[in-house]
């Protein structure tokens, strides 16, 4: 059975990979809109700005108000890449001593998740913009996080850490985690764009005389 999930893994990872592929190239099918206006500033430093500060909280007005709740973000974030380097040890597989680290890592970003997913059900507001989706992807990454936890304490739960990655690889694609890689395109163009435009960072714009 090990030996069945483990290759189904595998497979499943693939599949998420080529049909994440598919959607970025599926993407450039829209043609790209001619920019007419003359560049008043660098984009590159724009891009950097997006993934640089542009990242910090106070530079968003939305996280800034909500400190925690961006706090909470990160470490539930930091897990879930935890849980797949994990993951990858098992599969592969390779030697790795599990550190304290790596639990107290994986057991903050369950707590985390679980803390997201709880705010999105009380808060009023967050839970009438919800969709199925949003419950859906945090449960699921949220399984994946406590069965990771859970196999690293006794390999009777690595087969549910297995099943459980099986179903958030095919699930990637379909719903709102295919975000692990629209995350960093958006960005991209985001900071390409208004690094273009001179808007950002401050003081990026050119003026001519």
């Amino acid at each position: 059975m090990f030996s069945i999930l483990r290759w189904g893994v595998i497979l499943s990872f693939f599949i998420c990979v080529i049909s994440l592929f598919l959607l970025v190239l599926k993407t450039l099918s829209f043609g790209r809109r001619p920019l007419f206006a003359k560049s008043r500033g660098e984009a590159k430093r724009g891009i950097y700005y997006a993934f640089g500060k542009g990242m910090m909280p106070w530079e968003k007005e939305s996280a800034g108000k909500h400190i925690l709740t961006y706090v909470a973000g990160i470490l539930y974030h930091l897990g879930i890449f935890v849980a797949l380097f994990y993951l990858s040890s098992l599969v592969i597989p390779f030697s790795l001593r599990i550190p304290i680290i790596l639990r107290v890592l994986l057991g903050l970003g369950f707590i985390c998740g679980i803390g997201v997913l709880m705010k999105r059900i009380l808060h009023v507001s967050l839970r009438r913009i919800s969709c199925p989706d949003d419950f859906a992807s945090n449960i699921l990454v949220d399984m994946f996080l406590a069965f990771a936890l859970a196999s690293t304490f006794s390999q009777e739960f690595t087969l549910y850490f297995y099943s459980t990655s099986i179903l958030l690889f095919l699930y990637i694609p379909l719903g709102k985690i295919r975000h692990c890689v629209f995350f960093f395109y958006t960005r991209i163009l985001f900071g390409f764009f208004y690094g273009r435009r001179g808007v950002l960072p401050r003081g990026n714009a050119k003026f001519e005389t």
